[in-house]
């Protein structure tokens, strides 16, 4: 595609974000170094404004809508992150925003979308199209439909991560992105290869869901149906033409992690870090322990894409595990 967005892109979300989105922290694990014989670097996405990196691509997408589309409003689906992220955008731009989520995600995800002000809406993800839905309440109300991920400002938003890590951590060898519809991933693929050229770029996806792994492994896009895992903010059908296309450019590998693994992740980020992480915020951390790299000697970032878990879930799976 010659459409793509560029890392040019990414510097002028970056301006556009400044003064609206926090600057994340880097934090650091003596005891994961000691494991993984490596230097590894967490972008702290979890303390985002809304708690996930879902309000870089949100707030620059609705930055650049015009007086029309402003008046008329912003409509978007989403399991969780990228709804509160566009009710919150929407609101700080004051603009109206109606929020299509599906019936079973986490309660305080729904209240947050509720809280920012947005009509939600909820649907059945197992027996309805989400991206059908939106595309019939877009054209009834005459809204603007932003997608979680198959949108160029949405991408270049989210490219502002890893931009944002090399210039607080300097170069990479490697970097580990959690992986739902690719918009993350493909983001941060664009500022390694303009900052870190010699990094090693790898997406990972839950193992129930690895429709993105099978795309990179054959070539072309691969549709599975709604995948059954706790990674609520990955259970996507398939990447789009748009995310794809920067994925087999500039990733280097596609990897996946089970349930049990997330849990674990939960678990050391809880005990040794203090971090609430939710599940879907655990996969890069599972891929770089158990993806099977040799990471020795090696700097490595791990993105931890967001916090938002409903507490009593939490609670359960540190309990009980899955």
């Amino acid at each position: 595609m010659s459409d793509l967005p560029t890392f040019a892109d990414v510097v002028a979300a970056a301006g556009r974000l400044q003064g609206h989105a926090h600057a994340t922290p880097v934090l650091r694990s003596a005891t994961l170094d000691a494991r993984l014989g490596a230097e590894v670097f967490f972008k702290c996405e979890n303390f985002q404004r809304m708690g996930a990196f879902k309000f870089r691509g949100a707030f620059n997408a609705l930055s650049r809508f015009d007086a029309a589309q402003r008046r008329a409003g912003v409509i978007a689906f989403s399991s969780g992150n990228h709804a509160q992220a566009v009710a919150l955008s929407a609101r700080l731009l004051g603009l109206p925003a109606l929020i299509l989520m599906p019936q079973d995600a986490p309660q305080a995800k729904i209240a947050a979308t509720r809280g920012y002000g947005a009509e939600v809406v909820l649907f059945d993800r197992f027996q309805q199209d989400r991206e059908q839905l939106g595309r019939t309440l877009a054209a009834e109300r005459g809204m603007t439909l932003i997608p979680p991920f198959d949108h160029p400002d949405v991408v270049a938003g989210q490219g502002t991560v890893a931009k944002e890590l090399f210039e607080q951590t300097g170069a990479l060898d490697d970097l580990f992105v959690c992986m739902g519809g690719g918009g993350l991933l493909s983001g941060c693929a664009l500022s390694a290869r303009a900052l870190s050229p010699g990094c090693r770029v790898i997406g990972v996806e839950p193992e129930a869901g690895n429709d993105g792994q099978q795309s990179f492994r054959s070539g072309s896009i691969v549709r599975i149906p709604t995948p059954r895992t706790i990674a609520d903010g990955a259970q996507t059908q398939a990447l789009s033409p748009l995310t794809f296309g920067i994925i087999r450019r500039d990733v280097q590998d596609i990897l996946t992690a089970t349930d049990a693994q997330l849990v674990e992740c939960m678990r050391f980020f809880a005990e040794r870090m203090k971090l609430v992480v939710e599940p879907t915020g655990c996969l890069a951390l599972a891929g770089a322990l158990h993806g099977g790299l040799d990471l020795r000697g090696r700097r490595v970032g791990v993105v931890i894409s967001g916090g938002n878990v409903d507490l009593q879930h939490y609670g359960r799976l540190l309990a009980e595990g899955v």
